[in-house]
């Protein structure tokens, strides 16, 4: 039986550092209730690093969205399901449908219009 991973709601401070250690399923996510901030990347990704404190900031003032920082790759099947080919991949979702979408941001403001969408 694979690993099930239970998505925690939003809590004061939900900025997650590492990636998680697996992966969500796409039903999983679907299922989510309320605002979540996908993020797909790589830990070694030049922009996934310089994006995080953009990410940060912007998730410090928002409460009410989760945070789901998600490995992404070859044979990854969360990220083909979204069709993310450049990292990282934030995708805002409500109630588990995509409303917003930013590709390799860097700075706040590009976080917080995405989030702004949720």
């Amino acid at each position: 039986m694979q690993d099930r991973v239970f998505i925690q709601p939003a809590t004061a401070m939900n900025y997650i550092r590492h990636y998680a250690e697996h992966e969500p399923t796409r039903v999983d996510v679907d299922a989510l209730t309320g605002d979540a901030l996908l993020e797909f990347g790589a830990p070694w990704c030049g922009h996934c690093i310089a994006a995080q404190p953009a990410i940060q900031a912007a998730l410090s003032a928002r409460e009410d969205v989760a945070h789901l920082k998600i490995e992404d790759g070859r044979g990854r099947p969360l990220g083909r399901s979204f069709r993310v080919k450049l990292w990282p991949t934030l995708i805002v979702l409500r109630d588990g449908v995509e409303v917003g979408r930013v590709v390799r941001p860097v700075r706040v403001d590009e976080v917080e219009r995405v989030l702004g969408s949720s």
